[in-house]
């Protein structure tokens, strides 16, 4: 099986994650893309960060097509950073070919994740694009001392059977859903209203 593992906090989980999860799933020719809810990033402030099981179960929730499946994977296994996760998947599921998935936003900070040129070493990884992104996701130290090993975008469809490292930038469809936006509409109700409303 050819599977994506698209993690994140999904605080809250919104269309525009589904829209880079069936992207994906098209255009990198996966059976099926797993979506990670972490615990909690350890470079982030969890100071609004709701519970596990409610971002899990709301992730579940929308995500209706049958080949994408939600997991708090790393919880279950007391895993707190992404190498640990991965590394584990591949010991235990050595007949699957992964893809890691992470947004051009997370590209630009990868080089603070932990064992980052590991992970980039362990599985090929798929960067798609977001808006107002692509120019600090290219400037970034990691996409910079990965560039030897950047596919061009026509080889998504073979990239999960490629040896890593190899990665590549996907453009295409973009969501502007911002779960940050999203969080902060929830504690001020009507905010995205009145920033409209010129009365």
């Amino acid at each position: 099986m050819r599977i994506g593992l698209f993690g994140g906090s999904f605080n809250p989980i919104h269309e525009g994650h589904l829209l880079v999860a069936e992207q994906c799933l098209r255009r990198l020719r996966l059976d099926a893309v797993w979506l990670l809810v972490s615990p909690g990033n350890p470079l982030k402030d969890h100071g609004d960060l709701a519970p596990l099981t409610e971002r899990v179960a709301a992730a579940r929730a929308l995500a209706r097509d049958p080949r994408l499946a939600v997991t708090g994977y790393e919880a279950v296994h007391g895993f707190s950073y992404t190498y640990d996760t991965l590394s584990h998947l591949r010991t235990t599921l050595p007949g699957r070919r992964f893809v890691w998935i992470m947004g051009a936003d997370s590209m630009a900070s990868f080089a603070r994740w932990e064992r980052w040129r590991d992970i980039a070493n362990m599985m090929p990884m798929a960067i798609y694009v977001r808006p107002g992104s692509g120019r600090s996701a290219f400037a970034s130290r990691a996409a910079v001392a990965l560039a030897r090993w950047r596919r061009d975008e026509s080889d998504a469809p073979i990239l999960a059977g490629l040896e890593p490292p190899a990665w590549i930038y996907l453009h295409g469809l973009m969501s502007p859903l911002s779960s940050t936006v999203l969080r902060r509409d929830r504690k001020l109700p009507g905010a995205r209203a009145l920033a409209h409303d010129p009365a």
